[in-house]
């Protein structure tokens, strides 16, 4: 099973950045998926979450500015992150989980300055 992020950077406040995880080994159209982040010295976090069917669920924290999909036939997760603030610097990691076990891809950074 692999999961692999992409789309990190440095980006301005008020900016945007498209992140994607790539998903193999795992029967994808079936299983939820989640975004986390880890800032320095905080624990990790969920951000988003879209389930097999779409219907995704996000933490108060980015409600109203991040957006996650999913395109099952590419076997692969997006998050959308738009007006995005200092705050948001983090790692950022794609997640599932299947038969129990979680799977975790190696994050990528998101740093927000000016």
């Amino acid at each position: 099973v692999q999961l692999q992020a992409f789309g990190g950077g440095l980006v301005q406040p008020g900016g945007s950045l498209r992140l994607s995880c790539a998903a193999s080994g795992v029967i994808f159209r079936l299983n939820a998926m989640g975004w986390y982040r880890q800032a320095p010295g905080k624990q990790r976090e969920l951000v988003a979450g879209i389930a097999s069917g779409g219907f995704t669920n996000y933490a108060d924290s980015v409600k109203g500015r991040f957006t996650a999909s999913r395109d099952n036939a590419e076997n692969t997760v997006y998050l959308q992150m738009n007006s995005l603030k200092p705050e948001d610097t983090a790692v950022y990691y794609c997640h599932t989980r299947e038969y129990g076990i979680d799977y975790w891809g190696k994050g990528t950074q998101v740093t927000v300055s000016s």
